[in-house]
This record gives C-alpha cells, structure tokens and sequence, in this order.
C-alpha cells in the first residue's frame, strides 16, 4: 500500500460532479492535487456502488462538506464502477442526488491497483481514505474492511492535527493545546 511521505500516483480519470444534463461529467487529474493556494485533498474510496454501507458514508462526507472547505480541502470519492454507474446511483438514491463533491471512476482499477487498495478476490477497493497535502504528498491513510463504515468525524480530527504542522497527543482536538519540545 502507497505510505505516508509519498507522492500520491498520477491518475486521469472520468468523475460525476453534476446531474444537470450534460455537465455531468469532468475529468480530474492528479496534477489537481498539486498547488500552490495551500489546498489539501481528502480522497475517500468505497466498494461498490448500489449497496448498504457505501452511501451511508458518501452521504456523512457530504453532510460534513463545508467542514472539509472550511479546511481549504477538496473532497473526492471514488469507486472502481463507472461514471455511468455513478450517475445512475446519483440519480436513484435520495442521499447521494445533491452531492457536492466527485465521484471519481477507476475502471480500469490503475488507480486503486497503484495505491495497493484492491480487495484480491473480487478486485474492488478497501474503504481507503487518504489525506493529501498541497504538494501531493500522502499525509494519512486509513482502510477499513469492507464491511465496517469509517467515521468521518476521525477523518476531520487527523486532517486538522496535519494542518497544525505541530505536535498533536493522543485524542486531540481543533481549539486543544498541542505539544512542545
């Protein structure tokens, strides 16, 4: 699996970012991750679209988007099912209809193959989640078993440490003093 101090992998890929006919669809890329306006990346993958846990988490990320922008951080998700796929769960499930971040498609599963995430019987993504810094560089990963939903809340909490640039102890929170040498 990809480790923390590397740079994340290039990738171009199809994403779903609307349902507005003909602007569904955009391409994004790694060079996105990259910049200078100090803009961190959250790029959270799931299994399969049309199942059980997968959209109970799509939809927490996106009840916790503006925490995410109030973090100056884009927020992707991604599967190894298709823009087509994506779209037409957009389209049939009431939690995921107003998303306000991507949907990112890896079908080809280069993506999830180069950051090591693919489940090895039925080659489809752990529920990885990666913590990017402005320079590309992969600053937290955390995988979960298929079967067991993350916790957005932690994703937050460990995002808003990376931020500090400082010492955090264990359970620290945004506003708590961190560590001193």
């Amino acid at each position: 699996m990809i480790n923390i101090g590397q740079q994340f992998p290039s990738f171009s890929k199809t994403a779903v970012v609307s349902l507005e006919k003909g602007k569904e669809f955009e391409t994004i890329t790694s060079d996105s991750l990259i910049n200078d306006n100090n803009e961190w990346t959250c790029l959270f993958w799931w299994p399969k679209d049309f199942t059980f846990v997968c959209p109970t988490e799509i939809a927490e990320f996106n009840n916790n988007f503006s925490e995410f922008r109030d973090r100056d951080t884009k927020l992707i998700g991604a599967s190894t099912d298709s823009e087509f796929v994506h779209l037409a769960w957009r389209n049939n499930h009431d939690d995921l209809r107003g998303l306000k971040f991507p949907m990112l498609a890896d079908t080809s599963k280069s993506l999830a193959e180069a950051l090591d995430i693919l489940e090895p019987n039925e080659k489809i993504a752990y529920r990885a989640t990666f913590i990017i810094d402005p320079q590309g560089i992969v600053r937290w990963v955390c995988v979960n078993d298929l079967s067991v939903g993350r916790n957005v809340k932690e994703v937050i909490r460990v995002l808003d440490a990376l931020q500090t640039d400082e010492l955090c102890p264990c359970n620290w929170e945004k506003g708590q003093e961190t560590l001193t040498v």
